[in-house]
């Protein structure tokens, strides 16, 4: 996807434009995952790709992260390396991210004082660079709905922390709406619906329909199905 960050600079006054913030997503690996309980996992994944995806469409800076990647974790999703093809995560041994000096220099790299951050588990992964984060002068945004923890409680009390902190809790929606701000910002606006229709279920189904049945827009299309080859071979057999 090629960044289509164009059109007028949306203002700031304390809000979160495609200017002033980078994104960082910590350990959205498989072992992360499995220990997580408290969202509905499916659903992880989606949101993640969903602000993935958004980072794209507005050209904003991302930092990826991974942990302990071969002894325990797993590789960072596939389905965000197939949003980020050519950028290779910063592998730690920290649960906290804010220890590792390649991930602070990463962040200090991008010259951006708001981090929009998410990650597994909520407790441990965000909470502890969030709240090192603001010490140190940033203003962080912890996207919930791409967070998730070993349990409701954990998740829960980790989000009291860093919003005790002065984190500021958001969604993946929240972010990408914030960043477009204007519908008249047309530069972005067919990719900000293209992520609506696909990741946003029911906002997305309404997108659809407002278009074919109220403005006569023809119907969305996806990319047609393939089976893959082994089974498609198999079924001919």
């Amino acid at each position: 996807m090629t960044p289509t960050n164009v059109g007028p600079k949306r203002s700031e006054k304390g809000l979160l434009t495609p200017d002033n913030c980078v994104v960082t997503l910590i350990d959205h690996q498989p072992q992360m995952l499995f220990g997580t309980s408290n969202f509905d996992r499916q659903g992880i994944i989606n949101n993640v790709v969903a602000l993935s995806k958004a980072t794209r469409v507005f050209d904003v800076p991302v930092v990826l992260s991974t942990v302990e990647t071969k002894s325990f974790s797993g590789n960072m999703w596939p389905q965000l390396k197939a949003v980020f093809p050519n950028q290779t995560p910063i592998e730690r041994s920290s649960m906290n991210s804010w220890d590792d000096k390649n991930f602070v220099a990463a962040i200090e790299k991008s010259g951006k004082k708001k981090i929009v951050l998410a990650g597994l588990w909520t407790e441990t992964c965000v909470a502890l660079p969030t709240v090192q984060a603001i010490y140190d002068g940033y203003e962080v945004y912890v996207v919930e709905d791409c967070c998730g923890d070993v349990s409701q409680l954990a998740h829960d009390n980790a989000m009291k922390r860093v919003v005790q902190a002065g984190a500021k809790p958001v969604t993946s929606l929240s972010v990408m709406l914030e960043w477009q701000r204007d519908w008249a910002n047309r530069g972005t606006y067919d990719a900000v619906m293209d992520i609506v229709k696909t990741h946003y279920g029911a906002y997305g189904i309404g997108v659809e329909y407002a278009y074919t049945m109220v403005h006569g827009a023809p119907a969305t299309q996806f990319p047609e199905y393939a089976v893959p080859a082994a089974a498609a071979q198999a079924a001919h057999k």
